[in-house]
C-alpha cells in the first residue's frame, strides 16, 4: 500500500509536527507500506530526519500550497492520502487556511482514497481565548470548511463529543472515533524513586494563547505557603502567535528560585522531564481538542491536574485517565488541589498506575494499526462494489473486463499482500508448552491428525496421581525430535500437559486397569460424510474402506 501523509513534520515546529512524526515513524516500520511525507517547507539549510521519504511541497501561509499539493499527489498516485490537520494547519491568514482545507476534497476528486484526522472543531473552539475578532464570520467559514472536510472518504476525530456534533449537526456517517495515542511505542513504568522530596510540578506546552502561565504562577505562590519545598518546572516554548511570551514570563519570575524554565524539550529528553515530575498541570483557559500533553503524561505514568473543561472531562471518561479537576481561572482552587494531592502519597501512586494502565491501551502501534485496518477494508469494499456493478450489467455489453479495470484502477489489487502486521505489540514471540509457538504456522503440537477426522491420536501412557490428574511419561515418536531440541527443564516428568482437557466425550472406561491409559482415544467422531467412526481411527485395513463402512470382500 502506498500512503502519502500530509502533515507538518520535524524539524518544523508547526502545529501537530510531533504527532505527524510519530504516525510516520510507525508507518515507516511496516515493510508492506510505501510512505511519503508531504510536509511544510523549511529554509534550505535544514537537515531532514534519517529514514523518511519527505517531500516539502507546501508552505505555511502560502496561497499556492493547494496547487503544489494537488500536483504532487497526481504525480505520486498513492493508494491513500492521509491528512493530519488543524483548521490552522495551512496558514494564519483566514483565506489561505480556508483554501488549504480544500485539499482533501480535491484529492478525493482526483480518484485518491482520502482520510482526514481532525484534531479539533471550530464549533467547540473558544475564539476569544485565541485572540480572534469577527467571531461570527469565523464560525460561518468554519462550518463551510467542516463540510468540505467531511466530503473526504473518511474522517477521524479524537473526542466522542466531536463525532456526535459531526453526526447530528452535519449529518455525516463517515466519521470515526479514534484514540489519540501516547506518542511512543510503549509506555514507561512510573519511577517513584525519582518523585517527591522535593515535589516537581510540571507545566508543559506551547504558551501564550489559551495556554497561559499567569494563573499557574499565582497558584504556585499560594502553594508554597503549604508545601515550601515544591518546585515548578515550565517546559516548552512560545505559541507561533505569541512570540516572546515565555521570555517575558521568565524575566518576571527571575527572583523565585523554585521556578525553573526549561524551554523547548527535545524528544530524547521527554522521559527525563516527565519521570522526575510528581504531577503534570494543564492551566488552560480553554481547550482545542484532545490534549497531547495529557497523553505524554500517561506514557510515563504521571498524574494530571487540569482545568474543569468539557473536552478534558470527555477525554478522562472516554479513556479512563486519572485526572483531578479545579475550577477554571481559580488560582486558589488550583493551589488547594495541588496541596491536597502532594500531601497524599497513596493517591499519587494510584493515579500514576491508572494512567500507566490507560497508556498500555493507546500505544502508537495499536493506534496506527487500526487506521491501516480501516484503510484496507474500505479499499476492498470499494473494489467489491465496482465488481458487483459490472456483474449486474447485461451480457451483451462488450469489454466488461476492460470497463472493470478502468473502474478499479485506483483500488487496491486483490493480489497485493495485506499491509497489516499480525504481531504482538512489543515484538516478543514467546514459546508455549511442549515447544509450541505463537501462531504464524509454527504450531508443533503433540497430537497427530488421523485420516482427516480431526481426531488427534495421542500415543502416550501415564499414571493417575493422587489428585485425580494424569502425569504423562511418554510421547509419540513423531514428536520426539521436537522434544530433543528443548531445554532440560521441558523433559521434567512433572511438566504440565493436559492432552485430554476439552474432550467431554472421554468415558470413564478409558481410565481402567491399574490407571494405565490406552494408546489412543476411543472417540465416536463424524468424518464429514454423514458416517461415524466407532473406533477413533478409520484404518485402511482389511474390511475397511477408510470411510467408516465395511468393504466388500
Amino acid at each position: 500500500m502506498k500512503i502519502c501523509l500530509v502533515t507538518t513534520f520535524p524539524p518544523s515546529t508547526g502545529g501537530l509536527s510531533e504527532y505527524g512524526f510519530h504516525i510516520a515513524q510507525e508507518l515507516q516500520r511496516n515493510p508492506f507500506l510505501n510512505l511519503t511525507v508531504l510536509a511544510d517547507q523549511l529554509p534550505s539549510d535544514h537537515v531532514e530526519l534519517d529514514g523518511f521519504s519527505v517531500l516539502r511541497c507546501w508552505s505555511f501561509d502560502d496561497p499556492g500550497s493547494v496547487i503544489r499539493l494537488t500536483r504532487t499527489l497526481r504525480r505520486l498516485k498513492p493508494d491513500v492520502v492521509w491528512f493530519n490537520l488543524l483548521f490552522s494547519t495551512f496558514g494564519r491568514n483566514p483565506l489561505i487556511a480556508f483554501s488549504g482545507l480544500m485539499t482533501p476534497l480535491l484529492a478525493r476528486l482526483s480518484g485518491r482514497y482520502t482520510h482526514v484526522t481532525l484534531h479539533h472543531l471550530m464549533d467547540t473552539v473558544e475564539l476569544k481565548d485565541a485572540g480572534i475578532r469577527h467571531e461570527g464570520l469565523y464560525r460561518m467559514a468554519g462550518a463551510i470548511a467542516t463540510r468540505m472536510l467531511l466530503l473526504s472518504n473518511s474522517v477521524s476525530v479524537l473526542m466522542p463529543g466531536y463525532r456526535k456534533i459531526l453526526n447530528d449537526k452535519y449529518g455525516r456517517d463517515n466519521v470515526h472515533l479514534r484514540a489519540h495515542g501516547i506518542l511512543t511505542r510503549r509506555p514507561e513504568l512510573p519511577d517513584f524513586a525519582r518523585r517527591g522530596a522535593p515535589h516537581r510540578i510540571l507545566a508543559f506546552g506551547k504558551w501564550g494563547t489559551y495556554k497561559r502561565l499567569e494563573l499557574m504562577i499565582e497558584a504556585f505562590d499560594l502553594l508554597l505557603e503549604q508545601v515550601p519545598d515544591a518546585k515548578l518546572v515550565i517546559a516548552g516554548g512560545d505559541h507561533p502567535q505569541a512570540a516572546g511570551y515565555t521570555a517575558s514570563m521568565k524575566e518576571r519570575c527571575a527572583h523565585n528560585p523554585n521556578i525553573e524554565f526549561c524551554g523547548y524539550v527535545p524528544e530524547e529528553e521527554l522521559g527525563n522531564v516527565f519521570q522526575s515530575s510528581t504531577v503534570a498541570v494543564m492551566p488552560y483557559s480553554s481547550s482545542t481538542g484532545c490534549s497531547g500533553v495529557a497523553h505524554l503524561a500517561c506514557a510515563y505514568g504521571v498524574p494530571i491536574i487540569c482545568a474543569d473543561l468539557s473536552d478534558f472531562r470527555q477525554m478522562a471518561q472516554g479513556e479512563d485517565l486519572a485526572i483531578e479537576f479545579y475550577p477554571p481561572g481559580d488560582a486558589r482552587g488550583l493551589a488547594d488541589c495541588l496541596a491536597q494531592f502532594l500531601q497524599n502519597p497513596e493517591k499519587q501512586r494510584a493515579m500514576a498506575e491508572q494512567n500507566f494502565s490507560a497508556a498500555l491501551r493507546m500505544t502508537m502501534p495499536n493506534v496506527v494499526q487500526k487506521y491501516l485496518r480501516h484503510f484496507e477494508l474500505q479499499q476492498r469494499v470499494q473494489t467489491l462494489r465496482h465488481i458487483s456493478r459490472v456483474r449486474r450489467l447485461p451480457r451483451w455489453i462488450p469489454s466488461k473486463s476492460l470497463l472493470l479495470r478502468l473502474m478499479t484502477r485506483n483500488s487496491l489489487s486483490w493480489s497485493r499482500r495485506s499491509a497489516l502486521l499480525h504481531t504482538t505489540w512489543n515484538g516478543d514471540d514467546r514459546s508455549l508448552l511442549d515447544g509450541n509457538h505463537n501462531g504464524r504456522g509454527k504450531l508443533n503440537g503433540t497430537g497427530v491428525s488421523v485420516d482427516s477426522d480431526d481426531v488427534a491420536r495421542r500415543s502416550w501412557s501415564g499414571r493417575r496421581d493422587g489428585a485425580g490428574g494424569v502425569t504423562p511419561t511418554r510421547e509419540t515418536a513423531e514428536n520426539q525430535s521436537n522434544k530433543d531440541e528443548q531445554s532440560q527443564s521441558s523433559k521434567n516428568p512433572s511438566a504440565v500437559n493436559f492432552p485430554n482437557q476439552g474432550d467431554p466425550e472421554q468415558s470413564e472406561t478409558e481410565e481402567r486397569r491399574d490407571g494405565q491409559m490406552p494408546s489412543f482415544m476411543s472417540i465416536r467422531s463424524d468424518n464429514g460424510r454423514g458416517n461415524h467412526s466407532q473406533h477413533g481411527t478409520d484404518t485402511l485395513g482389511s474390511g475397511g474402506d477408510g470411510r467408516g463402512r465395511e468393504r466388500a470382500s
